[in-house]
């Protein structure tokens, strides 16, 4: 099994299973006593910790007075039975008359092992990273600043962490593992959105669900989960990057899916750094895409099923055309069979400058030692965001949240792995059709894709695919929207596309609250 950080440190798209069996100690010896287990000091049983504190920020030239809440909520059975502690921040808008009718938002982000603090201080929340741009980032140390981007003038947020990200965790003598799994995720995750609507009030509320990259995964998943299991039906579900067929994703011999859909992203990648052929480089980077979509669907993917039957001179002039769309040389190209590879592309493009691009962000830049090597070192546009995020998370949630916490935030973690992939054995992880369901069931559940041009790590057009063929009931199709932005996997952090998702996220709110059935 190959398990890699695909998304936002997403790991492999599928689970293969665990062929070992464990030794059995030997039995003790029938003439010795046993020994008694020595005394043990029991761990301290977990206790939930909440913390409030007062705020105000302007959005839009309009003052909002909010109070955050930063705290713990306790997981267990019905019987008492603690099972994990989640830590969440919520913020909520002062002077509400009526709370039931205020919407309020569900937030996440993926991986799987990644906190939330990407959406929490990059677009939502009510502050903000300030760390620059790709080719204008600024030095450490960062700070915050306040958010007019942020949503918390439409809606009510929750940022939630996942059991073993940012300082949610199972509780001692629970086995982590548990939790670290396509259903055991969104069963937590569920329960959790369960007993905060409980508490504070909230079934009434119109209620939605934002995730990035494999936070979509899960809100897809949340989507049926909460239908079914307990009755919660949403209003809206935000997909920031998405990624619900992992077939679109993962190049496995004799699946050509995902060199057709990865494509465009390629050509835009190439635009952005100047690389396509004068009449491409023209034109903006939506000239060049829609070019390479129609070359993608038709001419590429009958070349790829055609196969090794494919005439010479064919080959020849596909060859060609995939080198006019990606910036690489008919001979690369190639020699890589026709079919390009995340990494090779990275790596390649700019190669004779020494430099590679991102894969969250195609954007930025980085600088490898051996510039020859096949695969990058490291992804730069991971390296560019991970320090302002993760040291504003760190200093925000003491200083100004009020939450004391000794343990490490984890914002980007390896300890969910191996990640169970246990519904999905020996097939890709697919959760269109739970989204689906949800949809046809709950005729008012409304749907916004949010699509980075530059992003190599949930493409584009992967996701025009996946929604193209959910199989919606026409009278339905209209409740799917969303947007393109020139921007990566985490568009926020592009000012100008910052600025437009907060046009087209209150938009759509406000248009799902006030929805009417399909007919």
């Amino acid at each position: 099994m190959r398990i890699s950080f695909r998304f936002l440190s997403c790991a492999a798209l599928f689970f293969v299973g665990n062929l070992c069996f464990a030794q059995q100690p030997p039995p003790p010896a029938a003439d010795k006593a046993a020994e008694k287990p020595k005394d043990e000091k029991k761990p301290p049983t977990p206790e939930e910790k909440i913390v409030q504190t007062k705020h105000s920020l302007k959005i839009g030239g309009q003052e909002i007075k909010y109070t955050a809440t930063a705290g713990t909520i306790l997981l267990k059975l019905e019987d008492g039975t603690l099972k994990a502690s989640i830590f969440y921040v919520a913020y909520t808008k002062d002077d509400v008359s009526d709370p039931s009718q205020r919407p309020i938002t569900f937030s996440f982000n993926g991986g799987p092992g990644s906190a939330s603090v990407w959406l929490h201080l990059g677009l939502l929340g009510p502050r903000r990273v300030q760390m620059g741009d790709a080719g204008s980032l600024l030095p450490p140390p960062y700070k915050l600043v306040d958010n007019d981007a942020s949503l918390l003038d439409i809606s009510d947020l929750v940022f939630i962490d996942p059991v073993s990200t940012g300082y949610s965790r199972a509780v001692p003598g629970e086995a982590p593992k548990q939790f670290h799994g396509v259903t055991e995720d969104v069963e937590s995750v569920a329960d959790f959105i369960r007993l905060y609507a409980t508490r504070n009030k909230r079934w009434s509320s119109p209620k939605f669900l934002a995730g990035e990259s494999y936070g979509t995964t899960r809100a897809a998943g949340l989507s049926g989960y909460l239908q079914q299991r307990y009755g919660m039906y949403l209003n809206g579900i935000v997909l920031i990057s998405a990624i619900l067929n992992f077939e679109t994703a993962e190049f496995d011999t004799g699946n050509d899916l995902p060199y057709i859909l990865y494509l465009p992203t390629y050509t835009a990648i190439a635009w952005y750094h100047k690389k396509l052929p004068a009449d491409l480089q023209g034109g903006n980077v939506q000239t060049a895409v829609d070019e390479s979509r129609k070359f993608a669907v038709g001419e590429y993917a009958d070349a790829l099923m055609t196969g090794d039957a494919l005439p010479t001179a064919r080959h020849s002039e596909i060859t060609q055309k995939l080198a006019r769309l990606t910036g690489l040389s008919p001979d690369y190209i190639d020699r890589t069979n026709q079919r390009i590879e995340i990494e090779r592309f990275t790596k390649e493009l700019l190669r004779n400058e020494r430099r590679t691009v991102g894969r969250i962000d195609g954007r930025f830049l980085g600088i490898d030692l051996d510039a020859a090597g096949e695969n990058p070192e490291f992804d730069p546009s991971i390296a560019a965001i991970i320090g302002p995020y993760s040291g504003m998370l760190n200093d925000y949630v003491r200083n100004d949240l009020k939450f004391d916490s000794d343990l490490p935030y984890e914002v980007l973690t390896g300890r969910v792995y191996p990640w169970s992939y246990a519904p999905y054995e020996n097939r890709y992880v697919n959760v269109g059709e739970t989204l689906r369901k949800a949809m046809t069931q709950n005729p008012f559940l409304h749907v916004f894709v949010a699509k980075g041009y530059y992003d190599l790590a949930t493409p584009f057009f992967a996701a025009d695919y996946t929604f193209d063929h959910l199989g919606l009931d026409p009278t339905l199709r209209s409740h799917l929207s969303g947007a393109y932005y020139e921007a990566g996997h985490m568009m926020y952090v592009h000012p100008p596309s910052l600025a437009k998702l907060k046009t087209d996220l209150a938009q759509f709110v406000k248009a799902s609250v006030a929805a009417t059935p399909a007919k």
